[in-house]
């Protein structure tokens, strides 16, 4: 009889990574959120308490997910997707979504809200690997066979830009093509949905006033410090203070009401200011290891002939690592201002949780690929 797995033996540079970037974030909320919790719950550490508990739920439920083994996930990925469609109708519909700013994103359940876009991104992965392991012979021969899938993503598409939320949409997209590619459409067909998706993106910017003028502030965001250009100015002079090695922990004034989301999208830009570019380069070479270890393990696994498990591996890789560097990208005013969390770090309990599920599938496939005659022993806690 095989004996049970240990935690040892996934991948050390993997767990490493995610494992310091999950503290990092947590000490980080904490710092930037202190204020903001203060003055609004009259309790300090209210939001690194509740990040605290997502964190803890988010480790047992990836302790869970890693006892599942891969085949149960890919008989369950359009159903899965399917799931994921209706909660985005249901977000849509008043008196159940929960509308914040402007957006109709969440779904309350009881003292937490989730963002069912979050769930989207991992199913859409899910499902979009199902399809290529299932096709993945065809791919190169027919033109058409590729857009198949696409159909009900474009469904899941729209209901997201109902809400609006345009940069989720952005980052399933563009990880959906990177797994196209991957996984072997012909270069004619990756060439024409990437002219489709970049004239729909272009239409999109030009139809909606505010996304136009989102564009054309973080070009010149000193234009109007005060109004359009207000959050990323701010950031810019977190970035600004934080010097080599920062200001110290806990020492942000940005954070004091000047830069609003301190502790959700700007995180970094307080990272930034209280451990300086020393910190803001440790994060950023930790998320660089992270994408390198998925698209290892993903390689590894394709080479073994698990085209499920790699494509899940590199879907993980992609979205993970594309949300990080566009929500780093605006923190430093090189894209456009949207309201993407920074994986692992940011505060929110969707994106949170959903992160560490999509890490526990990533060790699943790195498990059943050096493993494979233990693919389906339970992995010992």
């Amino acid at each position: 009889m095989a004996k049970a797995l240990d935690y040892y033996q996934f991948d050390r540079s993997l767990l490493i990574a995610v494992s310091a970037l999950l503290i990092i974030g947590l000490i980080m909320v904490g710092s930037a959120s202190i204020s903001i919790a203060d003055g609004k719950f009259e309790q300090p550490l209210y939001y690194f308490m509740r990040q605290l508990v997502f964190a803890i739920a988010g480790l047992g439920l990836a302790a869970l997910i890693l006892t599942v083994r891969l085949d149960v996930w890919r008989q369950l990925a359009p159903i899965l997707l399917m799931i994921g469609v209706g909660l985005l109708i249901l977000v849509l519909i008043p008196g159940i979504g929960r509308e914040v700013n402007g957006s109709r994103r969440w779904l309350p359940l009881g003292p937490v809200n989730i963002q069912v876009a979050e769930m989207i991104k991992l199913f859409s992965i899910i499902y979009i690997a199902d399809y290529l392991h299932r096709h993945h012979d065809q791919l190169h021969n027919s033109f058409f066979k590729v857009f198949g899938p696409l159909v009900l993503l474009g469904v899941a598409a729209l209901l997201l830009l109902m809400q609006p939320d345009m940069g989720s949409v952005v980052v399933i997209l563009s990880t959906v093509l990177a797994m196209l590619f991957l996984g072997g459409s012909r270069l004619d067909v990756f060439a024409a949905l990437m002219t489709v998706f970049a004239g729909l993106f272009a239409m999109l910017v030009w139809l909606a006033p505010y996304r136009l003028q989102r564009l054309q502030t973080f070009m010149d965001p000193w234009q109007d410090p005060f109004g359009s250009g207000f959050q990323l100015t701010q950031a810019l002079i977190a970035f600004g203070r934080g010097d080599w090695f920062g200001v110290g922990l806990g020492s942000s004034m940005q954070k004091l009401f000047y830069l609003p989301e301190a502790h959700t999208d700007f995180l970094y830009s307080i990272l930034a200011e209280e451990l300086g570019l020393f910190g803001a380069v440790v994060v950023l070479v930790l998320f660089a290891v992270f994408i390198w270890r998925a698209l290892v393990i993903g390689r590894a696994a394709e080479l073994a002939g698990q085209v499920f498990g790699a494509q899940i591996a590199y879907g993980i890789g992609i979205w993970i690592g594309l949300q990080a560097c566009v929500n780093m990208g605006v923190n430093m005013g090189v894209l456009p201002t949207k309201g993407l969390t920074l994986p692992l770090m940011s505060y929110g309990g969707s994106s949170l949780l959903l992160s560490c599920v999509a890490i526990a599938l990533l060790c699943r496939v790195d498990l059943e690929t050096r493993f494979p005659e233990q693919a389906s022993v339970r992995v010992k806690r």
